[in-house]
Formats: C-alpha cells, sequence, structure tokens
C-alpha cells in the first residue's frame, strides 16, 4: 500500500442524505466526507460519542485488516458525508504525539447559541476543555475525549434546522450538526493548499495569525480546512488520540476517477489502488505536508447493509469475514 499503514472498513453516506437546491442539482459534493481516529477502550469510545457528545453510532463493523478490533462510526441520523467520525478503539494504544505532519483539531457545528450549554455539559461530565476563544469570528469551545484527541465545536448561526441526531438527552436545539472543520499542523500551508485548491474545490478565504483558512465551494458541513503554520514541532507519532486520515467527498466512482488524474497530472501524486469499503469506495494517498489523505465515494451508503432505523444496532461484517462471524464475536469486547 505503497507506505500507508493499513486501513480499516470505511463507511459511506447515503443516497437519501444528499443535499439538492430546489432545482434538484446535488449540492454540498465537497468538502470533508469523514475523519478517522484512533482511539483505545471500545466501551469507553462509544459511551463518550453516544452519550456526551450526543452523536449517532451509525454503524457498528470491524476492522478489515484485523478484525479482532471493531471500527465504528458516528455521525448525524443518516450517516450523512460531512458528519461521521470514525474510531479504531485499541486497548492499551500508546499515546499519540501531536507534530508536523498531522489534524491537530477536528470541529464540529452547533447551533451559535449553544456554545454556553455544552460549556455547562463538560463541566458537569468532567470533560476537558479550555475556555472559549474567537476565531476567524467565530466562538470555538475546545475540548478532548478520553483518549486525547483534540476536538471543537463552533457556534454556527442559521443551522439550527440542519440535520442532527435527536436520540439522546442532548436537546435538539442544541445538537451537534456535523463537521466545520479539521486543522492541520503543517511546516507550511502552500503546497497541501495547492491540492486543497486544485483537487477538491477549496480555496483560500482568510489568514489569521499563523491560521489559513481554506473553504469549499458552495458546502457548509464539513467545508473548511485550517492550516496553522508552524516550525520547530518534531513529526507527528500516530497513536492514542491521533487523527489517522481525512476523507474528502467524491460523488462516485468517476468523480474519483477524475480526482485521481489530476492528482498524477498536476502534482505528480499517485493513489492506492482503489478500496471497496462496503459503504463507499476509497482511494488513499499522502499529500506533500504528510498527512493521509483519502478520496471516498458518497455511494453506495451506510444503508446498504443495514435499513436506516437499524443503523448501528448489530454488528456488520464483510462478506468475506461472514464465515468466520462466531470467532470474531467471541474476541471482540463487550461494549453495551
Amino acid at each position: 500500500m505503497h507506505g500507508i499503514a493499513p486501513l480499516p472498513g470505511y463507511f459511506l453516506s447515503q443516497e437519501s442524505a444528499r443535499l439538492r437546491s430546489d432545482e434538484g442539482k446535488i449540492m454540498n459534493r465537497n468538502g470533508i466526507h469523514h475523519v478517522t481516529a484512533i482511539a483505545g477502550n471500545a466501551r469507553r469510545n462509544v459511551e463518550f460519542y453516544t452519550r456526551t457528545l450526543g452523536l449517532r453510532l451509525v454503524k457498528k463493523t470491524v476492522n478489515f485488516d484485523d478484525p479482532g478490533t471493531y471500527h465504528f462510526y458516528y455521525g448525524d441520523e443518516a450517516g450523512s458525508p460531512g458528519t461521521i467520525l470514525t474510531f479504531f478503539p485499541w486497548d492499551h494504544v500508546a499515546p499519540g504525539r501531536l507534530g508536523i505532519g498531522e489534524a491537530q483539531e477536528t470541529t464540529f457545528r452547533v447551533p451559535e447559541g449553544s456554545i454556553g450549554y455544552w460549556t455547562q455539559r463538560f463541566v458537569e461530565k468532567g470533560v476537558s476543555h479550555s475556555a472559549p476563544v474567537k476565531r476567524f469570528g467565530e466562538t470555538v469551545l475546545a475540548f478532548k475525549d478520553p483518549h486525547g484527541m483534540r476536538l471543537s465545536l463552533v457556534g454556527v448561526p442559521g443551522i439550527e434546522n440542519a440535520p442532527a441526531w435527536i436520540g439522546t438527552d442532548v436537546p435538539a436545539e442544541h445538537a451537534i450538526r456535523g463537521f466545520h472543520s479539521v486543522n492541520l499542523l503543517l511546516a507550511e500551508a502552500a503546497p497541501t493548499g495547492a491540492i486543497l485548491t486544485d483537487i477538491f474545490g477549496f480555496r483560500e478565504i482568510g489568514r489569521e495569525g499563523s491560521l489559513v483558512r481554506f473553504k469549499a465551494e458552495g458546502t457548509e458541513i464539513g467545508g473548511i480546512v485550517d492550516i496553522h503554520e508552524a516550525g520547530g514541532f518534531l513529526p507527528a507519532r500516530m497513536g492514542g488520540g491521533s487523527v489517522h486520515h481525512i476523507a474528502f467527498r467524491a460523488a462516485d466512482d468517476a468523480g474519483q476517477e477524475e480526482m485521481v488524474r489530476k492528482l498524477v497530472e498536476n502534482h505528480g501524486i499517485r493513489t492506492t489502488e482503489q478500496k471497496d469499503r462496503n459503504y463507499f469506495r476509497s482511494v488513499y494517498f499522502r499529500e506533500p505536508g504528510h498527512v493521509l489523505f483519502e478520496i471516498a465515494t458518497d455511494i453506495p451508503g451506510f444503508a446498504a447493509d443495514e435499513a436506516p432505523a437499524k443503523l448501528g444496532e448489530a454488528l456488520k461484517l464483510p462478506d468475506f469475514l461472514e464465515k468466520r462471524r462466531s470467532q470474531i464475536e467471541a474476541v471482540l469486547p463487550e461494549i453495551a
């Protein structure tokens, strides 16, 4: 796999989750598809993301390359592109080290007036967090999950009616509404910025101190990438709390193929062969700043093997692992 770390089963969004304009044109096809990270204990991971953050466990499957390890997907009700955070939980994993060449923060959107609610919720539940700050004119509440992953919430106006998961004790008016952005810690912004603009439809929209902000045209959910230019850091070391990779959206195989062609012709970058992840199809590459990027199709979606109302309830396995189900279930830890 050209030096890329083993990659487990990935998720796709559903056709029904596509956002369309009044004319019926498919919208919001640029931007982040999903973010995949490394966690520690599986039960603690599920409890935090479903009970504390109020996300839906959209899919419960395994690492296709290591079937004794879960692969969890969290998101909105439908598992829409731009809402999904996914984890490989490994007990006893060593903590990651923050450094150059990684995503240093993953940010969710909440309604503009909800930051106070979440600050109080984090206090009550003992979540490690910082005081809210302003960034590009927006209020940002930074916090960490139980295994050290750096996260934040941003208050965004006008998203009160955006899709969310309303199946927990988080009031509907304060629920998370998908990704806002990812923040990459890199030595320089320009080389990675060229990939974001030429391949993924982003453009630079602002600078604030050492941060450079890129936004995907016509995209609100998962439509921002911030690059923090910083020198003097050691390279990142993957471990617990680290982001493994960031996936960007392609509508379908043809869209993905066009992105792959442009990567080769315009930037001299080759991807892996396409991987069928059951819920989407993926290719992977290292961008110039050394972050692992993925291009994931929006099809076929999370409902490919599970009814929308039942998403995340049963352990789903790819066909090639189904014959080993009893063996796999025997070694997976209890999470209920």
